[in-house]
């Protein structure tokens, strides 16, 4: 038998060869951000299952190859020339491969050579171009859809509307855009895969050729909008994009072969010893929990979040209230207030690409908690989704966001002359003055620093945001990530992974990260005051705050209703321009 392992940025690709160059095992399992605990889990399910004295050779690829084949003294295999050999084993017919994994496109050229399939040309994706799976399944997340789900939905789609495909951040906000203007889900979704696969073959193939027949392999060819969409730009018929039986493990096969050619050449390495491969990389594990790349403090909050309490409304008639809506691109907030300001109810939910939908859902739930004893004698609309909402509810004023948040921002701390708010997708900086608006500034469209990157990477650790906050705040020594934007964050992430830093660490950096980021492109050089509001969702993370707090010498104040002040200072505006 013969082994292949690719270690790519998100997954773990483990296969078995026998004779005749058959697939006896093979194993597609998400690192989750611990690639090396990750592969020695395989193995040891493995030992479990063959007789691995009959393993005769391994070989390692991917990203995070070198590093695994430097522990385990093995060969490391190009992974574009593992899948070539990979692709002539299967189907020697093929001459062009477009390959899309997690974080990574390939365009391989092929062409026959003395009756041997050869790599003629390649194309590889830069650090930010769009069209790689954890898009994908990032989209799939803002929707609260499987990755399963958004591939079913997308093949409904029959007029798909223009997504920018360059760029994932632009590509976000043209989604947020049609969401806003009720764009039903299939299309957004089928426009998504259509501009992915644009992106693949002009940014990517940058004018390479694409003969036929195709190959299409690595996890987002599971994706049947992807095979549809790259049907479709390509203008292909049927059979001619094919799709291979070990689609996700082409690399690891192709690896297993050429290593097993290697090991039959005169220099003939030394036998496999399995229980030396699982040693040797747990020792690498317990090495960099030792020795953990970091230099960051350990984060310690000196913030305490406000109670949020809710005022009672009166038990005699109706109660006199004013309500406000803040319509965000990844999460919708209202909150009804009554006559003296006090908060008397407050919902925040998701928006899933439908604010009209949110906004139903929104006001049904204030509905259902005030029992009917209102009597909303004024209402306000603020957010990014603010002008298609407004009109739907016949709010008496549509407020920008600044304006919402600083009014909010007053009530709260009257003192208050600098607002940090850090929501799903937008971050802005607010500078008062005696309650006045004197400078601002918002996050642009390619700054790191929102809820939404947080909670993608805590997808990417395998873990829920809250458990990313606790793991943040037990870190011992926080790495140093990227401090640009998310793509080279991300890059930096993968990297610490594979040389197995520890979650904790990982999830310290990100939070410090976040802040770092907002203070570098979106404060920039303005003057911060005495008393700093944090609001948005993202304040409700305490190990962001404990990083703000650690970066700035100081504590900052987390208020009361932090998650929905947009929706409070909307509610306020409407009660002071309605009575």
């Amino acid at each position: 038998m013969r082994l292949g392992i690719d270690i790519g940025s998100l997954t773990v690709k483990v296969v078995l060869l026998g004779d005749g160059e058959k697939v006896i095992a093979g194993r597609y399992v998400p690192s989750q951000g611990t690639p090396l605990r990750t592969a020695v889990a395989i193995l040891e399910e493995l030992s479990a299952e063959f007789k691995t004295e009959q393993i005769k050779s391994l070989g390692v690829s991917g990203s995070g190859g070198r590093f695994l084949g430097q522990l385990l003294s093995a060969p490391y295999v190009n992974e574009l020339v593992a899948q070539t050999r990979a692709v002539a084993l299967f189907h020697p017919q093929a001459r062009t491969v477009i390959e899309l994994g997690g974080q990574d496109s390939k365009l391989l050229v092929l062409e026959e050579n003395n009756g041997q399939l050869v790599l003629a040309d390649f194309a590889l994706n830069t650090q930010c171009a769009a069209g790689t799976g954890s898009f994908l399944e990032q989209q799939a997340g803002r929707m609260s859809l499987t990755i399963e789900e958004f591939s079913e939905i997308a093949v409904r789609a029959e007029d798909t509307p223009y997504i920018a495909g360059r760029c994932s951040v632009f590509a976000k906000s043209d989604i947020i855009h049609l969401q806003q203007v009720g764009t039903p889900r299939a299309e957004i979704i089928g426009g998504l895969c259509m501009a992915l696969a644009r992106n693949f073959t002009s940014d990517v193939a940058r004018g390479k050729p694409f003969n036929k027949p195709i190959i299409f392999q690595g996890g987002v060819s599971k994706n049947q909008g992807m095979i549809r969409a790259f049907e479709k730009v390509l203008k292909l018929e049927p059979g001619e994009l094919i799709i291979p039986e070990h689609q996700v493990l082409m690399p690891a096969i192709g690896t297993a072969l050429i290593a097993a050619e290697r090991n039959n050449s005169p220099r003939k390495r030394d036998p496999i010893v399995w229980a030396d491969l699982c040693a040797r990389i747990q020792e690498a594990i317990d090495q960099a929990d030792r020795e953990r790349p970091g230099g960051y403090e350990p984060l310690v909050t000196l913030t305490s979040v406000g109670e949020g309490k809710l005022a009672r409304a009166h038990n005699h008639g109706k109660t006199r209230a004013y309500l406000g809506i803040d319509v965000g691109s990844i999460s919708t907030k209202a909150m009804i207030i009554d006559q003296d300001g006090s908060p008397l109810s407050k919902v925040y939910l998701r928006t899933q690409d439908d604010p009209l939908d949110a906004t139903q859902r929104a006001l049904a739930a204030l509905k259902a908690e005030m029992n009917g004893g209102l009597d909303i004698r004024g209402v306000a609309v603020t957010g990014s989704g603010r002008e298609l909402v407004g009109k739907y509810v016949g709010a008496d004023l549509i407020k920008n966001e600044i304006t919402t948040q600083a009014r909010a921002a007053v009530a709260t701390a009257p003192q208050v002359d600098t607002i940090f708010e850090i929501g799903g997708q937008d971050a802005k900086f607010i500078r008062l003055e005696d309650g006045i608006v004197v400078d601002f500034a918002l996050n642009k469209a390619c700054a790191a620093g929102t809820g939404s990157f947080l909670e993608e990477q805590a997808m990417r650790l395998g873990v829920s945001i809250e458990e990313l906050v606790e793991l943040a705040l037990s870190a011992p020594q926080p790495v140093r990530l990227g401090e640009r934007c998310t793509v080279f964050m991300e890059s930096d992430l993968i990297h610490y992974q594979q040389r197995g830093a520890a979650k904790a660490d990982l999830a310290a950096g990100l939070a410090y990260s976040i802040a770092i980021n907002y203070l570098n492109r979106v404060v920039e050089n303005r003057p911060l005051g005495k008393h700093i509001l944090f609001q948005g969702g993202v304040a409700g993370n305490k190990a962001v705050v404990a990083a703000f707090e650690h970066l700035l010498g100081s504590s900052i104040i987390v208020p009361a209703h932090f998650e929905v002040t947009g929706a409070w200072g909307a509610a306020l505006i409407a009660k002071e321009k309605t009575t």
